[in-house]
């Protein structure tokens, strides 16, 4: 079997109207989107705290150990729900209105099933972090010249797994009760990306509506009520 490099996805969009002239039925509703779901969340801080440079370390570093972090993160929350997606469940790799592909060595365009895609995605992505070369764990090593266009990468086709969960598999996320640190990963991945320009917004904007919501700093609660004069205790002399 080749070696897979590479993956490239196709737009597809429904007509407004049907060759009969009927409207064609509403879309799915996406449940991921709904408050009850997407107010669950493992923290409730400013993610953005977590993902600025900090002064003392060296971007390339940062870079490699957030990168690897997701990567794996990113593999347990889909193992969670890898017994669903099968190649009879998930016969492409999908996600809203988008399916993606791959290419291999010699460029040709291979539609794969969602686990397929998947396992390609986490075994070329455990290599990479692997690499000594790539990924210098060393004190002293040079990153190469590669590296950045690497982690670029890496994190688009961790986008496209965290989409595909978010689409296909949502419901059993809800039944497993792992909702909270689906979002909670997701956002952190999405302020990361767009913190170093790792993703282009072109690529995530299918996800674009789920952003919104769970990348904005929640407001701070509100102040209590003073208590009013009259709920205060009052002495009466006698």
């Amino acid at each position: 079997m080749g070696v897979l490099v590479c993956c490239d996805c196709f737009f597809y969009r429904k007509s407004k109207t049907k060759p009969n002239g009927k409207k064609p039925p509403p879309e799915e509703k996406k449940q991921y989107l709904e408050l009850e779901y997407t107010k669950i969340r493992v923290v409730d801080f400013d993610l953005k705290e977590l993902v600025v440079l900090p002064r003392e370390i060296d971007l390339n570093e940062w870079l490699a150990s957030n990168t690897t972090t997701f990567f794996n993160l990113i593999n347990l929350q889909y193992s969670t729900i890898s017994e669903f997606c099968t190649g009879d469940t998930c016969q492409a790799m999908n996600a809203c209105n988008t399916i993606y592909y791959w290419y291999d060595e010699r460029g040709k365009k291979t539609k794969c099933t969602a686990p397929q895609y998947v396992d390609f995605v986490m075994s070329l992505c455990q290599k990479l972090v692997t690499d000594e070369e790539i990924f210098p764990t060393k004190y002293g090593k040079e990153f190469p010249n590669s590296f950045e266009s690497l982690v670029k990468k890496i994190c688009r086709y961790l986008f496209h797994v965290l989409a595909h969960l978010y689409w296909a598999h949502f419901k059993e996320t809800v039944a497993l009760e792992l909702q909270g640190h689906l979002n909670t990963l997701y956002a952190h991945f999405i302020v990361f990306v767009r913190e170093f320009n790792l993703v282009d917004p072109k690529e995530t904007c299918i996800m674009d509506d789920l952003s919104e919501v769970l990348c904005t700093p929640a407001p701070p609660p509100a102040p209590a009520p003073a208590p009013s004069p009259s709920s205060q205790n009052h002495v009466t002399e006698r």
